[in-house]
């Protein structure tokens, strides 16, 4: 029976390197690490706490599809292929998987099999793709759909990071404005105020008091935010009606809730259609599909789609009883279903969708950009106008 081995070797360059990789005793571990041109040093089968394991990055997996797609069209075959990626490969975690995926076909194991013992990297989408491809023989299509899918997916978390950064940049900048009002410069110019003389207008006894609160109670304004994000976290744990209503509100947030649904469904047709056009039946490709969700709400409407399916329901129905899509893409779904063309009619359904994320997402980010700018212009304003104006009333009372 194989299992995990955690392990320190040398390359013939003398370079150090750790990693993991899955073998049925010490022998066939040295053996596998010959194979990778590597000499063993050192090896536990326990992972202990100073140990890290390297990921497989997004552009990892996409070089991977891309380069196998390529190898499957040009009639390579897919072990000389695999030899050839891994000899082309620094040491790193995705060479060990690549390594190990070698062992188990050379032992006999489809690709698709040997893909799913490393859940982590390739998903059941993944491995469900290549097994369709290879009983189907069209393994090259399926790496193609697959690259495509993976870049979209990438550029679609290029967007978002995009369209976040502005606003955690001047959130952090109005943040750091804020104490700074609060902690210093107000108490100061307060003292000055009070010292002027004459009664201090109500805005600038709200200043006052939010800036006590700052000077009393700063580390409680820090630590509350991170606590509260924690306990949402162990509560969305424990309750899953907690949970369900926490994805919820993502889904009806103002702004970022419509394109995050967008950017779900989008991927829910894409891989939906990728599976369907494999020749993954309808129920396996939601069973799957509604797992990428990452959101219960989403998740337990996919599900009911899948019930009503079961029953003998058609698709275009089972989506409108659970109003996850527009008139519009129900008519195409409802088209595509009576043509005999379901995946050709998803794939424009994410296309639609795709198009709609990257229209949301520039509009918003020409809203957020002057509004937070917005919002530090009002915070020195109040200030401005709180600190100003009593001295200003001063003034105009003293008699020449």
């Amino acid at each position: 029976m194989s299992q995990q081995f955690f392990y320190k070797a040398m390359d013939n360059n003398g370079h150090v390197t750790q990693g993991q990789l899955s073998a049925d005793n010490v022998n066939d571990l040295e053996s596998r690490l010959e194979r990778m041109e590597l000499d063993l040093i050192h090896y536990h089968t326990k992972k202990n706490r100073n140990y890290r394991v390297g990921k497989v990055t997004r552009q990892e997996l996409i070089t991977f599809t891309f380069y196998m797609e390529n190898l499957t069209r040009a009639g390579v075959p897919l072990l000389e292929g695999l030899e050839d990626l891994r000899d082309s490969l620094p040491q790193s975690r995705f060479r060990e998987i690549i390594s190990s995926l070698i062992e188990s076909i050379e032992g006999g194991a489809k690709l698709s099999n040997a893909m799913a013992n490393f859940p982590e990297t390739f998903d059941q989408v993944f491995t469900s793709l290549i097994n369709a491809g290879e009983e189907s023989g069209n393994l090259a299509v399926v790496f193609k759909h697959m690259t495509n899918s993976l870049k979209w997916n990438d550029e679609m978390i290029a967007k978002t990071k995009k369209l976040l950064m502005y606003p955690a940049f001047m959130g952090t900048v109005i943040i750091g404005v804020l104490f700074f009002l609060m902690i210093y410069l107000v108490p100061q110019l307060i003292n000055f105020v009070k010292s002027v003389g004459g009664e201090l207008p109500f805005h600038t006894k709200i200043l006052l008091y939010i800036s006590e609160v700052f000077v009393n109670y700063w580390y409680i304004i820090l630590i509350a935010p991170i606590g509260v994000f924690f306990l949402i976290k162990a509560m969305m744990k424990i309750s899953p009606s907690f949970c369900f209503a926490v994805d919820h509100f993502k889904l009806r947030v103002w702004i970022i809730g419509p394109i995050l649904q967008k950017i779900i469904l989008a991927r829910f047709a894409t891989f939906f259609a990728l599976l369907y056009s494999s020749g993954i039946t309808v129920l396996d490709s939601l069973d799957i599909t509604k797992k990428l969700a990452n959101n219960l709400v989403i998740e337990d409407a996919l599900q009911q789609v899948r019930n009503n399916v079961s029953e003998g329901i058609s698709i275009s129905e089972s989506f409108e009883k659970t109003h996850l899509f527009p008139p519009l893409i129900l008519r195409m779904v409802t088209i595509g279903e009576a043509t005999g063309e379901l995946d050709k009619s998803l794939l424009n359904v994410s296309y639609f969708y795709d198009r709609e994320v990257k229209d949301s997402i520039d509009k918003m980010q020409t809203i957020i950009e002057p509004m937070m700018t917005v919002i530090l212009g009002l915070l020195l304003g109040w200030v401005i106008m709180s600190v100003i104006g009593p001295i200003y009333d001063t003034v105009a009372n003293f008699k020449v």
